[in-house]
């Protein structure tokens, strides 16, 4: 059973290294680095923690192949390897639908983007010469050879998540519920093309304090956006309703028309957050990470908001989280 932590880089780099540090004393195997425009440069904040640490994988978690070309995602990542001796992994996903539409970038055939981008990185990566019709890419190839990084791909839909079983080490499902994981290993197994070791990872709202109640209240706004984004699909699946889902998307409307944001957590319902986050006290939490590891999940990673109080609540999952999993 392995654990991550997802870090956004929204704070000063060094401070965000010290919370890399601090998870690994307390018992994390990875980070995973979110990859924004608006915040801090996620290979920049990657090479700062690699040198910080001895023991944890990182990468990003996750980049794009729409505002990064992928030889250039192959060379950074390759650099981060060689930083962090051998540590590196990469996220690779289609990218967020809101941030590329503020920059103007169309979101256009991401399966074929994942797949090409990615037979291009493994290829520059093994040393080897790399070409592409759909980047138009001609034997382009590194100084260096980085050898093998594993590669996760961002997956929730079916045909992504198959791709991730063909040809990726790992999945990121940005999910928190067995239910979904129920259905993305019968996915992922219906891409694969013969057996291997594969990483299903739970990319989760989490958040724990010894007050459930503040656990629950500090991880609202996350799942408020989760809802906001999530296709009708999967509405269906955990049975929540047209209406309440509406009155999520219009309260987070208000919020950024209106700044009225203390109205978007009281639209967040009790099934919702069953639904969408891993929150409450530290045995609470234990409880819902054994019912994800029973769904096939190999990974789980601690995502936003982590509880109300980052630092706390690192040492509370290494000490009575990962500890009583793992015993």
């Amino acid at each position: 059973m392995k654990f991550g932590i997802e870090l956004v880089p929204n704070m000063k780099v060094e401070e965000v290294a010290s919370l890399a540090v601090s998870s690994e004393e307390n018992g994390f195997d990875y980070v995973w680095v979110t990859d924004h425009y608006n915040n801090r440069n996620v290979y920049a904040t990657l090479a700062t923690i690699a040198l910080r640490t001895r023991k944890m994988f990182l990468g990003p978690g996750i980049t794009n192949t729409y505002l990064l070309h992928p030889a250039w995602t192959a060379s950074a990542t390759a650099t981060i390897n060689e930083i962090s001796n051998g540590r590196a992994v990469l996220g690779l996903g289609p990218g967020d639908l809101v941030t590329l539409g503020k920059l103007g970038v169309p979101m256009e055939k991401p399966l074929t983007r994942i797949k090409e981008a990615i037979g291009v990185i493994k290829a520059l990566h093994s040393g080897g010469k790399a070409s592409s019709q759909f980047f138009n890419i001609k034997e382009a190839k590194l100084d260096y050879s980085a050898g093998k990084i594993p590669i996760y791909i961002g997956a929730q839909g079916e045909k992504m998540l198959q791709l991730a079983g063909e040809i990726g080490d790992g999945a990121l499902v940005n999910a928190s519920h067995p239910r979904d994981f129920e259905v993305a290993a019968t996915q992922i197994k219906k891409g694969m093309k013969e057996s291997k070791p594969f990483d299903v990872v739970a990319y989760t709202c989490f958040s724990v304090d010894r007050d459930s109640e503040k656990a629950k209240k500090a991880a609202k706004i996350v799942v408020a956006f989760i809802v906001a984004g999530s296709p009708d699909v999967i509405f269906e699946r955990h049975k929540l309703g047209a209406d309440a889902v509406k009155g999520v998307k219009d309260a987070l409307n208000a919020a950024f028309t209106k700044g009225a944001w203390k109205d978007v957590p009281k639209a967040v319902t009790d099934d919702m957050m069953e639904s969408f986050a891993v929150y409450g006290n530290p045995d609470q939490c234990v409880d819902k990470i054994k019912n994800l590891l029973a769904s096939g999940v190999t990974q789980v990673v601690i995502g936003s908001p982590i509880g109300p109080d980052k630092n706390a609540a690192i040492k509370m999952i290494g000490e009575e989280v990962i500890a009583k999993v793992r015993a």
